[in-house]
């Protein structure tokens, strides 16, 4: 889809989806809708919010107009206390969460100019309001913790009267989690990018000597995504893409082609279209390593046979994977695997690759699956898929599905029961900053249901 196309049909669903029509606020001159003690909001304010939040792909089920003015009062109440207790703003981090914005709109919409068509105004005008919105919001963001943590500590006895007041059916319900270890072989990547690296620098070769560089990437790019578009990426921020491809694409002259660039998606040829600062539109043919059906038998078949082994009790299995395995984090924990984001041992079922849940679903603990092929961590930690692994899981240990107990899932209570108690600090907050402080909100949004019924008694 062309790019103004793109700003058409975001503009139409703007439209469409709101269901305050926007035929009520046609034709009405910018003007302050609500007032918030010492602070003000316009009704640009609003409409610049919901456009933006549409732009990020944003939806509700509510009317948004409505929804976002009072996220924004709320914030002023904050906002109007984290002033009183003299927070301050780290500009670096106001600075990095902008230029992170105006990259996802510059690359959302096209470049700097479909940005300023989008919202009407120019890019340094933009830049000022978000500055200052993002300030705000990060002053709003410290008062809300603040707000939030001055509950007192919990204790067990907290957590057991919450236990005693609440209907065992309301408890939480504490999923089926599985313990598991594993014995892990990489297939030979060397040898497997020796061969992509061949195939692209043909496929190179073949454009310098004429062929059409959309054309092959139609045909052969992996990359699913831009293929269909002959490799065409779109305008975009350097900011966006993995720092190898950012910087071969931003040191080619348009029209020229890179040497093979790899980066964690696989290996790639560049041909860039445009530059405009530190944005660039390019084509690309990424290529990934493949591995023959004789890599992985030859590894199923180093697998097999130390499970054998194992069930042989010939060698430990902790002993196996310090020996064997080739996954260096488990390697060195006797193969006991763990959720790289928590460092929990105790996975749910979605937190589980699908192919090692499909291994072992049906495996009692201390059984081993057959070897299977999977996904290492290391994409996982980068937000890409991970690369492919062979390997052998032992389940270790089940707690099967349960009602939350003091006993045994305390932790997973003392949560609850803190972030109940947050939650009705804020409330409270709220509640009397609405009493205590002159606020006004214009029969313009007189139709709003507010979740907060303080709100509605102030319209």
């Amino acid at each position: 889809m062309k790019m103004k196309n793109k700003i058409i049909a975001v503009a139409v669903l703007l439209a469409a989806c709101l269901p305050l029509s926007a035929q009520k606020y046609k034709g009405v001159v910018d003007k302050t809708v609500a007032v918030v003690g010492g602070e003000t909001i316009l009704l640009s304010d609003v409409e610049a919010e919901v456009q933006q939040m549409r732009a990020s792909g944003s939806s509700s089920d509510r009317d948004m107009r409505c929804e976002v003015l009072e996220a924004m009062m709320e914030s002023k109440l904050f906002l109007m206390q984290a002033r009183i207790d003299s927070l301050s703003v780290s500009l670096d981090v106001v600075e990095s969460n902008l230029s992170q914005r105006i990259d996802y709109m510059r690359t959302s919409l096209g470049g700097d100019e479909e940005v300023e068509k989008y919202f009407g105004k120019p890019l340094y005008k933009l830049r000022q309001e978000w500055r200052k919105a993002l300030e705000e919001q990060s002053l709003t963001e410290q008062e809300r913790y603040a707000v939030a943590s001055k509950i007192p500590e919990i204790t067990p006895y907290d957590v057991q009267q919450y236990l005693a007041a609440t209907d065992p059916e309301d408890l939480p319900v504490v999923p089926v989690k599985y313990q598991l270890s594993q014995i892990c072989v990489y297939p030979d990547r060397e040898a497997a990018a020796v061969a992509v690296r061949e195939k692209l620098l043909s496929l190179r070769e073949r454009i310098m000597n004429g062929e059409k560089f959309s054309t092959l990437a139609r045909i052969y790019s992996e990359d699913p995504g831009s293929a269909r578009r002959g490799g065409e990426l779109g305008m975009a921020s350097k900011s966006i893409f993995w720092p190898a491809f950012s910087d071969a694409a931003m040191a080619l002259r348009p029209g020229t082609i890179s040497q093979i660039v790899e980066t964690p998606d696989g290996f790639h040829i560049i041909e860039v279209i445009e530059k405009k600062g530190d944005m660039f539109n390019a084509r690309h043919i990424l290529l990934k390593p493949q591995y023959t059906v004789e890599d992985q038998e030859k590894a199923f078949a180093h697998l097999d046979s130390l499970r054998t082994q194992i069930l042989a009790e010939e060698i430990t299995f902790p002993l196996a994977a310090r020996f064997y395995s080739e996954d260096l984090p488990t390697r060195t924990n006797g193969g006991q695997m763990a959720d790289p984001s928590t460092g929990s041992s105790y996975f749910e079922i979605d937190q589980l690759k699908p192919a090692d849940y499909a291994a072992i679903k049906d495996l009692k603990p201390g059984e081993i699956s057959e070897p299977v092929a999977s996904q290492d961590n290391e994409g996982y930690l980068q937000g890409r898929q991970g690369n492919l692994i062979y390997k052998i899981i032992r389940v270790d240990k089940i707690i099967p599905a349960h009602t939350a107990t003091f006993e045994n899932d305390y932790n997973q209570i003392l949560d609850q029961v803190e972030l109940q108690k947050q939650q009705a600090a804020v409330n409270a907050f709220l509640d009397g900053k609405i009493k205590s402080t002159y606020i006004v909100i214009d029969p313009l949004f007189a139709e709003c249901e507010f979740s907060r019924e303080a709100w509605n008694t102030r319209k």
